[in-house]
């Protein structure tokens, strides 16, 4: 009874092998290939706060500098600031140095000035938007007087 059934042939058996090995490979490359290609898309605009100054001399202002360290080019579409991360104001009185809002990709930085009365020792939430990409949000306490 034992010696009537068959296995399937070597031949049979290594090309079994061989078309499930490069099923496997193909899964895998197009796996890769969309986790990269995903993940160097969102890491077109990457913006970071580089440095606040703080103005008290004559109108009272908030200079802020922003960098970019992504792999494209950024413009600045709103900045937004407030006493706690829920009440953030659209600011109307901001100036841009370059003024085309435009910061470069790969370090290229801004200066964002924002006319604003500020209370000494207090924290500061900010929101820097650009018009594509993840916002900059981050929080600073003002210098005591």
């Amino acid at each position: 009874m034992l010696k009537s059934k068959r296995g399937i042939s070597p031949i049979l058996a290594t090309l079994l092998l061989i078309v499930i090995a490069v099923a496997a490979i193909v899964v895998t490359y197009a796996w890769v290939i969309t986790f990269t290609g995903s993940t160097t898309g969102q890491a077109g605009v990457l913006l970071y706060k580089d440095n606040v100054y703080w103005n008290s001399t004559g109108t009272e202002t908030i200079v802020i500098y922003v960098r970019n360290q992504g792999t494209s080019d950024a413009e600045i579409n709103a900045v937004y600031i407030g006493t706690t991360s829920t009440n953030l104001e659209l600011q109307g009185s901001v100036s841009y140095n370059p003024s085309s809002k435009l910061v470069y990709a790969n370090g290229g930085t801004i200066k964002i000035t924002v006319t604003k009365d500020w209370n000494v020792d207090t924290t500061y939430y900010f929101k820097v938007a650009p018009k594509v990409g993840t916002a900059l949000e981050f929080n600073l306490r003002s210098p005591p007087s």
